[in-house]
């Protein structure tokens, strides 16, 4: 029958020998709707919910259903389940580990909510065109939404994702929420020390059963990266632009989500994008031939020191929360500083007193485009005599979860200072050139 819905929703099916995938038409209070039976992950056990012709899924209350008529039954859940489970295992090119996100998840009609819902076996079959691309085995490592991932949760992957290619698969697609997904693809980046094959970060702003859901395109194109990139490093494939042409492969350390809801959200700071995938073509067009090169073996060294604290300053913060964070066992910090690498002169005694301590304390820049430099005006240089590191162009999020990784390895301050300025894996970019930042296109608007 069905193993989502619950309560009268599912007396419901069973009543008129209904399952998920039926094709039904019901009369509500004279409304004539027309859809298909969908999963239920609705928290009341009177929903039944229905995916229209036009691509909407809505939920309806059973109680208030005066007529049903059955149109087409669906293929039972688990009909050639087995064989082809089978199938997927021996041959499998590319595998889809799944943590969560909006990417795997469904709306809960009678509150509007998204929560994690969808197996990654729904995954493939809300996408067959991936089956036209790759051979896909498909696992759940866990079911997160992305505000939840910890440092923990990063080893768990790493690990996975070098399993996964050591039983010889030539890539990996990991579904991820979008809100914390390049603080993961740092992690990777930095614990998968050498790879056969890319690992491909992935998500979508919007659930699978919209019909603006960018979901089907972003992880068609992460798959077809994830067989076919010549290269073997972390990255972030979304959408890179609001319609469906094309999605771009970002550096996974130099990508951040830069709105909160566009489907072209996620953005590669200070750098340029690795490649672009055209959806409708197949076509994976790298950009540059800069990229890290296969190995032959797969090393994963994931280790993380939670103690560090990402600090933003603004205007009139208060010096004494160096202090607290030193006393609370806090062993470095990332500052996000303003302009060039920023405090009020204020903290200047305090960071001397953490950086005395063992304390390891980073400038990078609220900017986020450009490059800190303490060298230029006196604030900057004062900072630097009381043992701040300038962090050249790192994004703070990669800058915090780089250090997290280099403390759980290094406990010697200087060590940390110089393993913190090593470029690994293109988190810090030496040149810059204009076209990696962003302009408004002001000749073609008129504000009304």
């Amino acid at each position: 029958m069905s193993e989502t819905y619950a309560g009268k929703a599912l007396d419901f099916l069973k009543r008129y020998n209904l399952q998920e995938g039926d094709t039904i038409e019901i009369i509500k209070n004279g409304l004539r709707i027309r859809g298909i039976i969908m999963p239920s992950y609705s928290s009341t056990d009177d929903i039944l919910v229905l995916k229209l012709d036009n691509g909407y899924n809505i939920g309806i209350t059973v109680d208030s259903i005066n007529e049903i008529r059955v149109l087409q039954k669906g293929r039972k859940k688990d009909e050639g389940r087995k064989e082809e489970k089978k199938e997927i295992e021996k041959e499998s090119e590319v595998t889809i580990i799944s943590t969560g996100g909006t990417i795997v998840s469904k709306i809960e009609y009678d509150t509007g909510a998204v929560r994690p819902a969808l197996t990654t076996e729904e995954i493939l079959e809300f996408m067959p065109e991936i089956n036209e691309i790759a051979k896909i085995n498909a696992t759940i490592l866990f079911s997160i939404l992305s505000e939840n991932m910890k440092p923990e949760y990063w080893v768990k992957i790493a690990n996975e994702v070098k399993i996964r290619l050591d039983k010889g698969a030539k890539g990996i697609v990991i579904a991820h929420g979008t809100d914390t997904m390049t603080y993961t693809a740092s992690a990777l980046a930095f614990s998968l020390k050498s790879l056969t094959g890319p690992v491909v970060l992935v998500g979508s702003q919007r659930s699978s059963d919209r019909p603006s859901s960018d979901a089907p395109i972003n992880l068609f194109t992460a798959v077809l990266v994830a067989k076919n990139a010549p290269f073997a490093e972390v990255v972030v494939n979304m959408h890179g632009e609001s319609s469906d042409t094309y999605t771009l492969v970002h550096r996974g350390v130099k990508v951040r989500k830069m709105h909160t809801s566009r489907r072209d959200a996620f953005q590669t700071i200070n750098d340029l994008p690795l490649a672009k995938v055209y959806y409708r073509e197949r076509k994976l067009e790298m950009l540059r031939e800069d990229y890290l090169k296969k190995s032959e073996t797969n090393e994963v060294d994931p280790k993380f020191e939670p103690s560090v604290f990402l600090l933003k300053y603004y205007p009139g913060l208060s010096p004494d929360i160096v202090d607290y964070l030193v006393s609370k066992g806090i062993k470095g910090i990332i500052i996000e500083g303003t302009g060039l690498g920023h405090t009020s002169s204020d903290f200047y005694e305090a960071f001397r007193r953490a950086t005395k301590d063992g304390v390891f304390v980073g400038m990078t820049s609220q900017c986020l485009f450009g490059r800190v430099n303490m060298n230029v005006y006196t604030t900057g240089r004062l900072l630097q005599d009381a043992g701040v590191v300038p962090l050249e162009d790192m994004l703070p999020e990669t800058a915090l979860v780089k250090l997290m990784w280099v403390l759980a390895h290094e406990k010697d301050l200087d060590k940390v200072k110089e393993l913190m300025l090593t470029n690994f894996v293109g988190e810090i970019n030496p040149i810059h050139i204009p076209e990696m930042y962003p302009r408004w296109y002001h000749d073609r608007i008129r504000l009304q």
